[in-house]
């Protein structure tokens, strides 16, 4: 009994689920005549730390996103053409802003990459930039005044006005925008150094709580979220046991290399045998990387018009795209 019940809300979800689900086979199909513009050098180039991207995972998943994505921005320019018409607006042009989501080390950043590499190169060649939202962090200074060290990475230690106020500028088609940069090997925001966007044909914003709502104000004056910006969403999904062994696999990687680096923040690690790093790697992981995941990223999945599903392997099995 207890079974059949359970089979019947399956059912049910799949009914109501405002997702067409297809498998890879399925997926990689709807590529059509979408040609290979990337080379094996390229996907390297785009590859982050432990991620197993390659040539076939190129064409069977991110070919088809690719053509996707070039008839929403077609559409998107179309209407954005009637719209200038009806203002009587005249050399104006706004960025199609693209948001891609997804936990740490799911591999975002990969697919930030290629995404970018392959819309640049359509026949219109279009201008493509990308930003993280890294750069956005409070500063290190400022998290240890306000006790949010342990909360880096949550929601709270953004700067979150000055983040808005990037693509509010974006979005109303300002030209020279400035974002904050970051460094990974420091692990702080580069004071004083920023990255310049200049009215590109399509911008791509990439970080773990793009997608993330704040609670609707009663007034109903409240300010908007990071997403309301965005024109197409993406969220890079996986079980939570793969996302664990892909963060402690980094996390070995990263002391075997970058933390080597006498300048690393996290030089202290570099030592550590194979039982500390993993103990270490599974303590971050457990006290906040996967309260940060359970907490803020995953229920934001809903809100993506595209969830990429990978499996143990790190390759794509099953793509979710929002009906319309």
């Amino acid at each position: 009994m207890a079974e059949r019940l359970h089979d019947q809300e399956e059912d049910f979800a799949r009914e109501v689920s405002p997702f067409q689900r297809f498998s890879r086979e399925e997926w990689a199909a709807l590529r059509a005549d979408t040609p290979m513009t990337l080379t094996a050098e390229d996907i390297d180039d785009a590859r982050s730390l432990n991620d197993r991207i390659d040539v076939n995972e190129v064409e069977m998943i991110y070919l088809p996103l690719s053509r996707l994505l070039n008839l929403h921005v077609q559409a998107s320019q179309r209407l954005f053409n009637a719209s200038n018409l009806f203002l009587h607006r005249t050399n104006l042009k706004v960025p199609y802003v693209i948001g891609v989501a997804g936990s740490v080390a799911s591999g975002k950043s990969t697919t930030a990459r290629i995404l970018r590499r392959l819309l640049s190169r359509w026949p219109s060649t279009p201008k493509v930039d990308l930003v993280t939202t890294d750069g956005f962090l409070m500063p290190n200074a400022r998290l240890e005044a306000e006790g949010l060290m342990q909360r880096k990475g949550f929601p709270e230690s953004y700067d979150l006005p000055n983040l808005l106020r990037f693509m509010s500028a974006i979005k109303a088609g300002e030209r020279d925008v400035e974002a904050p940069l970051y460094s990974h090997l420091s692990y702080d925001v580069l004071q004083g150094q920023t990255q310049v966007i200049d009215q590109p044909d399509i911008l791509i914003v990439e970080g773990i709580n793009v997608l993330l709502t704040g609670r609707p104000p009663r007034d109903g004056r409240g300010i908007p979220n990071v997403s309301d910006f965005f024109d197409y969403s993406i969220f890079i999904d996986a079980e939570e046991a793969s996302l664990r062994r892909w963060y402690i696999d980094r996390f070995f990687s990263l002391r075997d290399g970058a933390f080597k680096n006498p300048q690393s923040y996290f030089h202290r690690y570099a030592s550590l045998s194979d039982d500390e790093a993993f103990r270490m790697a599974n303590r971050i992981w457990e006290t906040i990387n996967l309260v940060n995941l359970k907490e803020n990223i995953l229920p934001t999945r809903p809100r993506a018009d595209l969830v990429l599903r990978k499996g143990a392997d790190h390759m794509v099995k099953t793509v979710f795209l929002r009906k319309i």
